[in-house]
């Protein structure tokens, strides 16, 4: 039997579930804990699906609209860490059912800036992509019209404000680094008095994770960063390894998606994952490399991460005591 090649695994740090992700799926987990099966999800909790698979065989219900959930039901209903626009809330009590908010409090924070800016008679731009589920519920906070949609650099330079000197832009908070750097670069250029954020609306998640990939990229043959095809983060993490200039970077929900043909010869291999993806999968995907290669592993660190989100008050442990 031929002895197997020598690959060098290099694992991006941070990498994989954020403070925002480890809330939302605690919310679903604790939810069915405390009021058993079933318990509604508006949406994927998070954009995983090995994620949202195995909270369906503990008893969790996705869907995608409210009007999907019959109204004679005691369940919770749980909204995704992406957010939802007012009139998801809205519809939720006056159909009496027993809601639990699992938004991310760093997309919770661009919803509040949106609506001061709002308040203060602002006209508002969001950077991000449109039918992104965290784009649709922040310009669901705001009356019809009250929000632009800025998702490039071409669309940052032909918009035309009512006032430029009564301005204010908010972004996504999965989005590249270097994107949004450009295009708030040419808003600023254009109206200098456009009001932004006080602390960059990506959170530390999406930024920890590509300043890392932008470390490995470089130096190995190819990446995998672990994720899914809708989830922005994940995404961006792999146009950061192609930008890095990484010949091979590639998108994996599971081993089982690796195109083998296009690694051969690789010496080697960066792998990161999104902030929605388990480590779980970047263990298995490591096993798959394993079964081919004789693997060598380092990790490159770009930050340390210890937030931590509590979850939604009546699930907290002190709410059962009362």
């Amino acid at each position: 039997m031929a002895a197997k090649p020598d690959l060098k695994i290099v694992l991006c740090s941070p990498r994989g579930f954020c403070a925002g992700v480890v809330r939302a799926i605690d919310t679903v987990e604790r939810a069915l804990a405390i009021y058993g099966a079933p318990v509604y999800v508006r949406h994927e909790i998070v954009h995983n699906r090995y994620v949202v698979d195995s909270l369906k065989t503990k008893g969790a219900i996705f869907v995608e609209e409210l009007a999907e959930i019959p109204d004679s039901t005691n369940a919770p209903v749980v909204f995704s860490a992406h957010g939802v626009p007012k009139s998801v809330p809205a519809e939720a009590q006056s159909r009496n059912f027993f809601s639990l908010d699992a938004t991310c409090p760093l997309v919770t924070k661009v919803h509040r800036e949106a609506a001061i800016h709002f308040k203060r008679g602002r006209e508002i731009l969001l950077i991000g992509h449109s039918h992104h589920p965290e784009v649709v519920g922040t310009v669901g906070q705001l009356p019809p019209g009250a929000v632009t949609l800025i998702e490039t650099a071409d669309d940052a330079s032909t918009f035309t404000p009512k006032d430029p000197n009564n301005l204010a832009f908010v972004t996504q908070t999965t989005l590249s680094i270097d994107d949004t750097k450009d295009i708030v670069a040419i808003l600023k250029g254009r109206f200098p008095n456009i009001s932004g954020p006080h602390k960059e609306d990506i959170c530390y998640a999406t930024t920890n994770r590509q300043l890392a990939v932008k470390k490995v990229a470089p130096v190995v043959d190819a990446l995998i960063v672990v994720g899914a095809p809708n989830s922005s983060n994940s995404q961006r993490l792999r146009e950061v390894a192609e930008r890095e200039g990484c010949p091979i970077a590639v998108l994996a929900q599971r081993a089982s998606d690796i195109d083998w043909a296009r690694f051969e010869g690789i010496k080697s291999l960066g792998i990161t994952a999104g902030a929605s993806a388990p480590e779980v999968i970047v263990e298995e995907i490591m096993g798959a490399f394993a079964e081919r290669y004789v693997l060598h592993v380092e990790t490159v660190s770009a930050a340390e991460e210890n937030e931590f989100f509590p979850l939604p008050r009546s699930l907290r442990p002190e709410a059962a005591a009362e």
